[in-house]
């Protein structure tokens, strides 16, 4: 076990431990001092930091819930063997999550241009009268991410659901609907907390990823328009390689996710508990 334990430390605690210490230091590039918790007290007076806490905070509230309770719904309705063509649909929801991010994000930042296929229908359905700006105003370029992330994830999670609803003995429904049971709840009071240990895991999991959320906001959006999109993942990569390193507040940055996500999977975890 040791060759693996030795890489288990030079390439993930070693790294950790460093970081940690680098979060305690002040300066710019190399020239690094130990400041203490100047950093921290930096956090506080910072607003592009608030601003892009703000945004990802946002993406989490909204975003979150929405994704996993689709990802329920057409987890539910996947698993009925009634439906024809189950198979191409359970396919068509999941391959957004392993299509490249790059073509993903150059075809989504086409689609909602100015001129761009949504525009296009949403005023042939006359359900606006102009073109959207959804790359140009702050509230448009929020609900676009949202959306990129939930088309891309969405069917990660499901199938996550759909395992799961497979491995629920048949005869539990049998017996309920024997009883007289309506089917909403069978869903609430059989379905859901048979699934609540899946539900726990894809909520963390969607916890952690919306919180570090990276790679839409810098491929569709840069962050913009101004800082309408940026996020804490975003803002340590500008703190570290766009602007004048600064690593040590980067790092202290990069801290805070740390403990959102672990105050947020606690919570997760204690609202999810069983309870005598």
């Amino acid at each position: 076990m040791m060759p693996a334990l030795t890489l288990l430390g030079i390439f993930m605690i070693y790294p950790i431990l460093w970081s940690l210490w680098v979060s305690l230091q002040v300066g710019k590039g190399n020239n690094l001092r130990f400041g203490g918790f100047a950093n921290i007290e930096r956090l506080f007076h910072d607003q592009v930091f608030l601003h892009a806490l703000t945004n990802t905070c946002l993406f989490f509230v909204v975003q979150v819930p929405i994704m996993l309770t689709l990802a329920l719904v057409f987890a539910v309705l996947l698993n009925d063997s009634r439906l024809i063509g189950r198979g191409f649909f359970r396919t068509a929801i999941f391959l957004p999550c392993v299509t490249s991010l790059v073509a993903y994000a150059a075809v989504f930042r086409s689609m909602f241009e100015s001129d761009g296929i949504v525009n296009h229908f949403l005023m042939a359905i006359h359900a606006v009268s102009g073109p959207v700006p959804w790359l140009t105003d702050p509230f448009w370029a929020k609900i676009m991410i949202i959306l990129s992330i939930t088309w891309r994830w969405m069917g990660y999670n499901m199938i996550f659901y759909l395992a799961a609803l497979q491995n629920i003995d048949p005869s539990i429904y049998e017996a309920a609907r024997i009883d007289g049971i309506p089917a909403r709840a069978r869903f609430f009071r059989i379905t859901i907390p048979l699934l609540k240990p899946v539900i726990l895991f894809t909520s963390i999991v969607s916890t952690i990823g919306t919180l570090q959320l990276f790679d839409e906001v810098n491929t569709i959006t840069r962050g913009g328009p101004g800082d309408a999109t940026l996020t804490l993942s975003l803002y340590i990569y500008n703190l570290t390689f766009q602007f004048m390193p600064s690593f040590g507040y980067s790092a202290t940055v990069s801290y805070v996710i740390v403990v959102m996500v672990a105050v947020l999977s606690l919570v997760q975890f204690l609202i999810a508990r069983d309870r005598k």
